[in-house]
């Protein structure tokens, strides 16, 4: 019986996978070209980890086998990560080589000028199509270097029209660069030496292709997946390949009970588990590209609740966070793009490592000795009265607090990302000594943020906005009575984070708001931070 893998590339007689055939046929046609005697494309085939790259250079590889008119090849640079000499770098492709084809006459090359000697018809019968997986493993320099050969074989090849791909100069039919960032141009102040590539890029499984590698495992195991848990696992992971197939794992083996059906419970145990106890390299690795300088500084200005950023690939920190996996474009209505986090998922296991690293250790967040019983009671929680006992600690403890935090470069304000980091910090610690829970939720993948609590069986929906001004706060109104409709619950509390508020303006702005449409009441807090 097959498995779910996210260990490196899927093989397709053991594990459950996802054709691709549509991806694959693109590629193939890219490197053998639209006229196989004119010659293929030299390509890049980028994407984030673990979105299947080499899995689908492995497939095209076998495809191209078949038709018997090319030589492939499919090597890593992986071993060359920390190569630092030309000789050196050179010496690992040449090897690689050797060891692919099995052929020992293959010269050793130890100058760029060179490379291009290797690709020729004396060392090949038949036109090459050569796949580098790892590319971008190389220091910067080597990668250019390559680019550079690359792209004069190319033009050379495209000057001699007419001939015959396999008695031109170069035998260089296709290339593939798997993974690279900057070929494309993006790390190199000079623009890219590679611009005759075109490229590939590997998106996301399609919910319709996650559902059936789900429908795959039924059929072979017998044990039914409720489709509430295909849609959420597809909601929470946006269909990234790695993460679909490593919760796959976790539903159907580390913690499958064998019940006649995975159901949606099962689901929420799985994914509190990923959420909070298992390292996945996956994870690991956005994280610490988000945490990068000067990448943080963007990532949590993501978090920002007021404004979307708009997204542009040539926005260098965006392209950084887009190509590792941290965030994608959004399409908005009026044809532009926004930035988003790549997945639900990714966005909480991001909130929870800044809450954790940038919240310092909480002091005694009330004094023993209070009454509590305007706050909290055995059946209810006032959720004006705990935001109030918040802003009071916030006022005693600020210097402790935002000591050391990330602040705005325009203007050495403390960002607004702290502060809810903060209040979600004291908040679970807070409830926690009363059987109580919170949990951060992200509807719509940028800025915006809300806290559901739950405690004594009844659930809490809490907005959590920065107040700008007077329209603003009544379009919040608006959207919080739709998200509590939603949540399907009658009422619902819109906090705001504001440096100062008179006790004339709390009179004027926290009053309830009952929202005709959806019949939803909305009660407004203001946190002033100070």
């Amino acid at each position: 019986m097959r498995k779910f893998s996210s260990y490196g590339p899927i093989n397709t007689n053991q594990h459950y996978y996802v054709p691709r055939t549509e991806l694959i046929d693109q590629t193939c046609r890219q490197l053998i070209g639209e006229e196989v005697d004119e010659g293929g494309h030299y390509i890049t085939i980028w994407a984030p980890r673990q979105t299947g790259k080499t899995w689908l250079l492995q497939q095209a590889r076998q495809r191209l086998d078949q038709r018997g008119d090319f030589e492939v090849a499919i090597l890593t640079m992986q071993s060359a990560k920390n190569v630092e000499t030309t000789t050196d770098v050179l010496e690992v492709l040449i090897t690689n080589v050797r060891n692919w084809f099995r052929r020992d006459d293959l010269p050793y090359i130890r100058d760029w000028k060179e490379l291009r000697t290797l690709f020729t018809p004396r060392y090949f019968a038949k036109p090459l199509i050569l796949i580098l997986d790892e590319f971008d493993a190389l220091r910067p320099e080597f990668i250019n270097a390559f680019a550079n050969e690359f792209r004069s074989i190319y033009l050379d090849r495209n000057n001699q029209v007419g001939k015959p791909s396999q008695e031109k100069t170069y035998i260089l039919h296709g290339l593939a660069l798997i993974g690279v960032r900057s070929v494309l141009g993006i790390e190199n102040v000079t623009g890219s030496p590679f611009n005759v590539q075109r490229s590939v890029h590997v998106p996301n499984l399609t919910e319709d292709e996650v559902a059936s590698m789900f429908r795959w495992y039924e059929e072979e195991s017998g044990q039914q997946v409720e489709a509430a848990v295909v849609d959420r696992l597809f909601y929470e992971t946006r269909g990234q390949p790695g993460l679909v197939s490593w919760f796959g794992e976790l539903l159907t083996e580390t913690y499958n009970r064998h019940e006649s059906a995975i159901t949606e419970h099962d689901f929420a145990a799985v994914f509190s588990a990923g959420l909070n106890l298992l390292p996945n390299n996956n994870i690991l690795n956005i994280i610490s590209k988000a945490n990068t300088s000067p990448y943080r500084e963007t990532v949590l200005k993501l978090f920002n609740t007021n404004e979307k950023i708009p997204f542009r690939y040539d926005n260098r920190h965006l392209n950084y966070l887009y190509l590792n996996g941290v965030i994608e474009p959004q399409p908005e209505e009026d044809l532009t793009y926004s930035v988003r986090f790549a997945s639900p998922f990714v966005q909480k296991r991001l909130f929870h490592y800044f809450a954790d690293e940038l919240t310092p250790s909480l002091a005694r967040l009330y004094d023993p000795f209070d009454d509590l019983s305007d706050t909290i009671t055995e059946t209810t929680l006032s959720i004006p009265h705990i935001m109030h006992r918040y802003e009071v600690y916030l006022h005693q403890h600020r210097e402790r607090l935002l000591a050391d935090v990330p602040r705005r470069e325009s203007d050495n304000r403390v960002m607004e990302a702290i502060f809810h980091f903060n209040l979600y910090t004291w908040l679970l610690q807070f409830l926690a000594g009363f059987g109580g829970r919170v949990v951060p939720e992200f509807p719509t993948g940028n800025g915006k943020i809300d806290l559901l609590i739950t405690y004594a069986d009844r659930l809490y929906g809490v907005e959590v906005k920065s107040f700008l001004n007077r329209k603003q706060y009544q379009t919040a109104l608006e959207q919080a009575a739709r998200y509590g409709q939603e949540l399907g619950q009658t009422e619902i509390w819109l906090v705001f984070f504001v440096e100062v508020i008179s006790d004339e303006n709390r009179e004027v702005f926290e009053v309830t708001y009952m929202d005709r449409t959806t019949g939803v009441k909305v009660h407004p807090v203001f946190l002033a931070t100070g």
